[in-house]
């Protein structure tokens, strides 16, 4: 598939890699490309990215990832699968920039024609594109009204690792708030631990 990914961080490159490896046409979408030639991946404007993708993923900040999107525009993205992986903290990362919403809902309010899916976001990027360096993956959760999306999303997923299995469908866009507000969770176990390279996992009663 073609995959354009909004943002040239840690978690866009390693998703890029992660993807690329997998067969996958992967673009990295930057307000300013000219400067990002040293990244060993193809980079282009956040426009040209959008109009290159089967699939579109927000990796950006989340403080900032509205006013993103709304600069390429609601035509542009509409019939789009939207994976959005962002968490808005602010600088000090004490506070959530949508503490009574999540980033995953005002999106999919901002761009209704456009199938939001949230994944990825309570952990680090490292263990995004590799959970078996953790001996079991753990729990990836989906967040989204669209099923058709959410399937779609779990493909992807499976090809940067996580099984069918490891993957839990926690319901319409709403959900988004659990993956976001556990950021400051992650930030607790991640003292406790002394490293950013774990993963929760959902253990149920035995049905």
């Amino acid at each position: 598939m073609r995959i354009g990914l909004l943002g040239t961080g840690n978690v866009s490159r390693a998703l890029a890699h992660g993807w690329k490896g997998a067969g996958h046409d992967v673009l990295l979408g930057s307000r300013h490309p000219e400067d990002r030639t040293d990244l060993g991946l193809p980079v282009a404007s956040p426009d040209d990215t959008a109009a290159h993708a089967e699939v579109l993923v927000n990796a950006t900040p989340g403080a900032v990832s509205l006013a993103l999107l709304h600069s390429i525009g609601a035509p542009a993205l509409a019939g789009t699968l939207l994976i959005d992986v962002g968490v808005g903290l602010s600088d000090d990362f004490t506070q959530l920039s949508h503490p009574n919403s999540s980033l995953g809902e005002q999106i999919q309010q901002a761009f209704p024609l456009t199938p939001v899916v949230k994944t990825l976001c309570t952990m680090d990027s490292t263990v995004m594109v590799a959970p078996g360096r953790l001996g079991r993956p753990g729990t990836v959760f989906l967040s989204g009204d669209d099923a058709e999306a959410k399937r779609a999303t779990g493909r992807l997923l499976t090809d940067l690792g996580w099984p069918p299995s490891s993957q839990l469908d926690i319901g319409g866009i709403t959900t988004s708030r659990g993956q976001e507000h556990f950021a400051f969770l992650f930030m607790g176990i991640a003292g406790g631990l002394g490293t950013h390279a774990f993963n929760i996992d959902v253990v149920a009663e035995p049905r």
